[in-house]
């Protein structure tokens, strides 16, 4: 018999359930890789104001050097080197699947 969860456990059960839902919805809605993305985004741009309101607005710094690591990846790319794009990939990959967002 297992015990019951705790006010917090279910707490993360319900928000992980919620994103769930909300992800399975945008990727219906609009596709795997664009419903997927849309809804990562918005999540993130959640927990961006989040932290700044707790007072790490350096944050912001940190996304916008993720965002020129990204656009960096795609243009190189596109000029024929995937290096850059692969090596992205193949961090983000690693980093959630140890750590996967809650």
């Amino acid at each position: 018999m297992t015990r019951p969860l705790t006010s917090r456990e279910r707490t993360v059960e319900n928000r992980r359930k919620f994103y769930s839902d909300g992800e399975t919805a945008a990727i219906q809605s609009r596709g795997e890789g664009k419903g997927a993305a849309e809804n990562w985004l918005r999540r993130l741009r959640k927990e961006l104001v989040l932290e700044e309101r707790v007072g790490r607005g350096d944050v912001w710094d940190g996304f916008a050097l993720v965002c020129r690591l990204f656009l960096a990846a795609l243009q190189q790319r596109a000029k024929g080197d995937p290096t850059i794009w692969n090596d992205t990939l193949r961090y983000a990959h690693e980093v959630t699947t140890r750590h996967p967002p809650m």
